[in-house]
């Protein structure tokens, strides 16, 4: 699929156990390829596809072999990438980023200023922050003079009202930055533009987009703009998630800290690591597991993910000042026709009729023509995003190309 010297951007997501890629061509286009390496540092997984989605290469490693981060695991990409694609050029390097806190309210030029800009929010976003950067520092490494373009998952939200941005905390700590961000913006916006694309984007449009995944937050969209987010701060707020908590009461932290004695680090790992669907169930983290579960703790769980969703789109709902159209996307909204129907069922009195056949099918419309509000499942694509804000970025200046080559 690779002409001469094709020249291409290549997307990175690095995370804690992951490493997802893209290659797209360096016009517009779909992509060349994609995939991810997982489960690093336990049993790693490398899986990719080509450009009409099919499975072009697996690799397992099994348990306590390959790569063990996501530094490791990007030397092995770009070594298959050079070995399957030889003629590729990659003109620019786009990353997700996920914190960009007050600087950053849109896509950039990584340089060492900004790199250290970046490394500062690290406490902002613990689970995803240093491991984003590690993504950047490799990627740096490994194709010097290449454009790093920072694309950043706070940036779809930084223009909320400010009534849907601040904490009623002393006004010093809102012009410091504590205040609420919103995440998964990257997919927002491509689902946002898709909309656009289906003729359903006029100004006074009110959406919400529900991304359900092992990471869930919902948006409030209107005219294709963010009008508020069900997350905050940092990635903990909201919806209950595959380990994180969502929503609680912050007078439960300080009763952890003054009655249980436990400190930051504790708390940081109850809250991101042992909560959510795996702490309620105690069974799996994994929506899938949980429904194939008979268990009335998997079933407990789902409920209160299925209420959670409920009440906070009712909130989004109110930001909105109405509802005109619901999407499901993510992991979970794509895949789970149970949390779509569930939820969906839950809103008939605003007058939703679910079409049960369209939802079976996975269909795009899962509503049927009669319904008030019109509900759909859409695919997101967050590389997509990267790649056209990376293309957009590097554009108004000539790319300096770099051959793919192994790392390390």
């Amino acid at each position: 699929m690779t002409g001469a010297g094709q020249p291409a951007i290549l997307t990175l997501n690095a995370g804690s156990s992951s490493l997802k890629f893209s290659l797209f061509p360096f016009g517009n286009g779909t992509a060349i390829a994609g995939g991810q390496l997982e489960s690093l540092g336990t049993a790693p997984r490398f899986v990719a596809k080509n450009g009409t989605g099919e499975k072009s290469h697996e690799e397992n490693w099994g348990e306590g072999r390959g790569p063990k981060h996501a530094g490791d695991a990007l030397a092995v990409l770009l070594a298959w990438l050079k070995k399957t694609y030889p003629e590729i050029e990659v003109e620019a390097v786009g990353h997700r980023v996920v914190h960009g806190g007050i600087d950053f309210a849109a896509p950039v030029l990584v340089d060492d200023i900004v790199f250290e800009k970046l490394k500062a929010l690290e406490p902002l976003a613990p689970l995803h922050q240093p491991h984003n950067l590690a993504g950047i520092e490799g990627s740096r490494a490994a194709f010097p003079g290449t454009p790093q373009i920072a694309c950043f998952d706070t940036a779809f939200h930084r223009k909320h009202p400010f009534v849907n941005d601040v904490f009623a905390l002393p006004r010093s700590y809102f012009e410091d930055g504590v205040r609420r961000y919103g995440f998964h913006g990257l997919s927002y916006e491509f689902i946002a533009g898709k909309l656009a694309d289906m003729g359903i984007a006029e100004p006074e449009t009110r959406v919400i987009v529900a991304h359900l995944g092992n990471g869930a937050s919902m948006c409030a969209i209107k005219g294709g703009q963010s009008m508020g987010s069900t997350m905050g701060f940092s990635a903990l707020d909201g919806l209950p998630m595959g380990t994180r908590c969502g929503q609680i009461d912050p007078g439960v932290l300080l009763y952890l800290m003054d009655q249980r004695g436990m400190g930051p680090k504790e708390i940081t790992n109850l809250l991101y690591k042992e909560s959510g669907l795996l702490g309620l169930s105690g069974i799996s983290h994994d929506m899938r597991t949980l429904e194939a579960s008979d268990a009335p703790a998997a079933k407990e769980a789902i409920d209160y993910f299925v209420f959670r969703i409920k009440r906070e789109m009712g909130a989004m709902a109110a930001v909105l000042g109405g509802l005109d159209a619901i999407v499901f996307t993510g992991g979970i909204g794509e895949n789970s026709r149970r949390i779509r129907h569930e939820v969906s069922a839950g809103f008939q009195w605003l007058g939703i009729a679910f079409d049960e056949t369209a939802n079976a099918a996975n269909n795009d419309l899962i509503s049927t023509p009669g319904s008030k509000i019109a509900v759909y499942r859409l695919s997101t694509d967050e590389e997509a995003m990267i790649a056209h804000h990376t293309r957009n970025l590097v554009s108004n200046e000539p790319p300096k190309k770099a051959a793919l080559k192994p790392h390390g």
